[in-house]
């Protein structure tokens, strides 16, 4: 295992990050093949390499698990409490270590950098086309201030609780579960932080999911407590960022993926949502917006852009009746789309 770390090399410094003192708290569980470290990142350090370290270690052999906790130097690791009682602050409590569930298969972030550029369709149609594909999927409504994956899959009904459980509603061959479920429908979700990460924690522990191939979690936009939340809850194969091609939109995607980044979570993909018009009488193809931002945005993360996803006329009504688009017109440009989207992320992520 130290060989390995030993053999990555620092960008900024001229030595490894095993000689820079950047690993702490390394743990082996030779029985399971589980391997647990510390690995302290400078904010001048590129947050990419936080995604190399944790690769390195996944392909020593034996290991199956790898459970990497992302902090900065000086943060959480007892440093705090030392020097003058004057000068001296108390001790920030480490977060909370991300498990393993193993049964929920690859677990995917569905993010953006800012709303409105339609990160809850392609969770619902991309959860739905996964489905067709014969894959079993969960989707988990993260957007708890803007819980609208009930209506875009037409369920609506309170879950029921069995032995202590709650049992996941099903909607288009996709397992469900969201605020939206549990609450009226005009109640304000006015919480704080550890409200929210409560709130997840229970849909990731306390929901009789199953087993499952693909377990997508469906974001609020922005960087915030959800996203720390989930980070910090459970292990996820990667997060995928949608963004519209405007380089407003591009701008704000980019810091979330740079957030992801921060964390240890890699970033496997861009989508691009509303990327052009194709006209339903001669099938011309119309770019409605700027074009290129998601290629760009891809580029410039390192990442493959996975899909671009054209407006399609109707798409809104199907989804406010409960129809993801794969579903209610499974022949139209943006089905199409999405359901490629689908296949290169079962090629990319199939269940290991």
């Amino acid at each position: 295992m130290e060989r390995a770390l030993a053999g990555l090399k620092h960008p900024r410094l001229d030595t490894d990050v095993l000689s820079a003192g950047m690993i702490a708290d390394l743990a082996v569980d030779e029985g399971g093949g589980a391997v647990t470290f510390t690995f302290l990142l400078a904010r001048e350090d590129p947050g990419a390499l936080a995604r190399e370290v944790r690769k390195v270690v996944q392909a020593v052999p034996g290991v199956r698990g790898v459970t990497v906790k992302v902090k900065e130097p000086g943060r959480g690791t007892g440093e705090e409490g030392r020097g003058s009682a004057a000068g001296a602050r108390p001790a920030v409590p480490p977060p909370p270590t991300p498990i393993e569930q193993p049964n929920l298969g690859a677990v995917l972030a569905i993010s953006s950098g800012k709303g409105g550029v339609g990160k809850s369709t392609v969770s619902a149609n991309l959860a739905a086309a996964l489905a067709q594909a014969g894959q079993r999927v969960g989707l988990m409504d993260g957007d708890i201030y803007g819980p609208n994956i009930p209506r875009m899959m037409g369920v609506g009904h309170k879950p029921e609780v069995q032995g202590g459980k709650i049992q996941p509603l099903e909607g288009h061959g996709v397992k469900l579960m969201s605020l939206g479920f549990l609450v009226e429908r005009d109640a304000p979700a006015i919480w704080r932080g550890p409200i929210i990460m409560k709130v997840i924690q229970q849909f990731l522990r306390d929901v009789a999911w199953g087993e499952l191939d693909y377990f997508l979690v469906d974001l609020p936009p922005g960087t915030g407590d959800a996203q720390l939340s989930l980070a910090q809850s459970i292990h996820m194969r990667g997060a995928l960022i949608v963004t519209t091609p405007q380089e407003m939109a591009v701008g704000d995607s980019l810091r979330g993926a740079k957030m992801f980044e921060r964390v240890g979570v890699p970033v496997i993909g861009v989508v691009e949502n509303m990327s052009y018009f194709v006209c339903p009488h001669c099938g011309e193809r119309t770019e409605i917006f700027l074009a290129g931002g998601g290629q760009r945005l891809a580029d410039e993360l390192g990442v493959p852009l996975l899909g671009q996803v054209p407006l399609q006329a109707g798409m809104a009504d199907l989804a406010d009746t409960g129809r993801p688009i794969v579903v209610g017109s499974p022949s139209s440009p943006a089905a199409v789309a999405l359901a490629g989207l689908a296949a290169r992320l079962i090629e990319r992520l199939a269940p290991r």
